[in-house]
């Protein structure tokens, strides 16, 4: 018996999230099924972390104890001949027998695209969020600096368990432009419940001028409660990569 670890990407539109429900498909169901067809008789499997119904990853990390006689390549063909279309098994690796995706990652890097259209575009909508009015980029770049630092984030979000820590240190929060649209890319060791598209919600709101980019330093810093409690949709979320020491 030995330890896998195993980098996954999935199209999170047609999910309920990534963890196992009874009655609703989801990453961890799917995957769990898959490997049952290939030998794999574990309880449940070990993640980096949950990502919500419709957020799409490129770089989630599971692993799992399996007894395979064969290679690494193998499985990872074998797996992916049992995935549907939506999820597939980028890597596999073996890995120490104990590795914890969860507890051993240094840092998650998220990314969330956004695009500014008055009128819809379908094609786009499934990968990102369309905005209108436009927003102004610089001072959305400006705002994002105020939230590089070891903060309480209790405002942005919540914590996995009821009356958990909600201090968090994020190490880059930084807005560019690309070839369709606007990009925020954030990282952080750890991230509360809905913490990024709140904050991107937020952000969206300085680049359309209704909040300044200094007003959210109070927001912050807790000198003045949030007005609001929008979230920026799913689906321009993307879990992007774990990182682990070398």
């Amino acid at each position: 018996m030995a330890r896998y670890r195993v980098i996954l990407a999935y199209d999170g539109t047609n999910f309920l999230g990534f963890q196992r429900q009874a009655k609703a498909r989801t990453v961890q169901g799917t995957v769990e099924q898959a490997l049952r067809q290939i030998g794999w008789q574990g309880r449940g499997l070990l993640v980096a972390g949950r990502t919500d119904r419709g957020v799409h990853a490129s770089g989630q990390v599971i692993a799992f104890d399996l007894d395979w006689r064969h290679s690494p390549d193998e499985m990872k063909r074998a797996l992916n001949a049992n995935l549907p279309s939506d999820v597939v098994a980028r890597i596999v690796r073996a890995a120490q027998s104990d590795f914890q995706p969860r507890f051993d990652a240094l840092s998650r890097l998220y990314q969330y695209r956004l695009f500014c259209d008055e009128v819809r575009q379908p094609l786009k909508e499934r990968y990102a969020w369309r905005v209108w009015p436009a927003v102004e980029i610089t001072v959305m770049k400006q705002a994002a600096k105020h939230f590089i630092g070891t903060y309480d984030f209790a405002a942005f979000g919540k914590p996995p368990k009821d009356g958990g820590n909600t201090v968090r240190s994020v190490t880059k929060a930084e807005w560019y432009k690309s070839n369709d649209g606007l990009v925020f890319e954030i990282a952080a060791r750890s991230f509360l419940y809905h913490m990024v598209r709140r904050l991107v919600a937020l952000f969206v709101q300085v680049g359309q001028g209704e909040v300044t980019p200094e007003k959210v330093k109070d927001y912050l810093r807790g000198r003045e409660s949030i007005p609001f409690e929008r979230l920026a949709p799913p689906q321009g979320l993307l879990l992007l990569e774990v990182i682990y020491p070398s």
